[in-house]
């Protein structure tokens, strides 16, 4: 098959500089992608949808000339991995490109669901609030904020040990911690389309905005049995302990 390149899928809130600190640990090529709207790919983020990303990913693959990839996904980031599988031709074992997928606390949707259903039901009540509330006053549709105006509360929001001062400072830099969508929250998602492509789930054990038991739904929901790894940490690993996670990743390389 030759070289794969890890293929790299930011989640919510972030960019494709996300996963700065995990690169020095992966061996052989890397693609760290941003999603629409974040970053470098400039698109309305009150209308980007889970196909606009799906293609966004795929785009970005083709033009980086990749041969058989494995797909790294965090958070929201695996809304679009069943789609982007299905675009590159399905698992290589079967004659397409995608040799493995990491999901990295990653969103599964029951088949054909949508983001909101990943949710904790007070924060999917409070979105379909907001979205309501938004449509009924004839305004834009709302995006979620960037970088805080106060930042510490971000230090322990996302489970596990409170982040140090350079990890804080590494999430909270505005060329990661971006506006976001929430609109492809609300789109369907079919892991059917992915076919049997190998997967490694990474539950994060000390994870607060998806808590362990909300992870060990989503592993179930995966038509294939996947390979469940687990990390103590919180929702960030990439930035907590990015040995650990480019350790996975690189396992999971053909």
């Amino acid at each position: 098959m030759g070289d794969a390149t890890v293929v790299l899928v930011h989640g919510g809130g972030a960019t494709r500089r996300a996963w700065d600190r995990v690169l020095a640990h992966l061996p052989g090529p890397t693609l760290a992608v941003d999603l629409p709207g974040r970053g470098e790919v400039p698109a309305d983020l009150a209308s980007v949808t889970v196909e606009d990303e799906v293609e966004a990913v795929v785009r970005a693959i083709r033009a980086d000339g990749a041969g058989p990839v494995v797909l790294v996904a965090h958070s929201s980031g695996g809304l679009v991995v069943p789609g982007v599988v299905a675009a590159l031709g399905g698992a290589a074992h079967l004659g397409g490109r995608v040799a493995h997928v990491v999901l990295v606390a990653a969103l599964v949707p029951p088949e054909g669901g949508c983001g909101l259903d990943c949710m904790k039901p007070h924060h999917r009540d409070g979105l379909v609030a907001a979205l309501d509330a938004a449509a009924a006053a004839g305004g834009p549709p709302i995006t979620l904020p960037g970088p805080p105006a106060d930042p510490e509360p971000f230090r322990t929001a996302y489970g596990g040990e409170a982040l140090t001062d350079d990890e804080l400072a590494f999430v909270v830099d505005p060329v990661r911690c971006v506006p976001d969508t929430v609109h492809h929250y609300l789109q369907p998602v079919r892991w059917s389309e992915a076919g049997p492509v190998p997967v490694t789930y990474v539950l994060t054990e000390a994870d607060r905005p998806v808590p362990p038991a909300a992870q060990e739904a989503m592993v179930g929901r995966l038509p294939h049995p996947p390979a469940l790894v687990r990390l103590p940490t919180g929702h960030l690993p990439m930035v907590t302990h990015p040995a650990e996670l480019g350790a996975v990743a690189a396992r999971a390389l053909p």
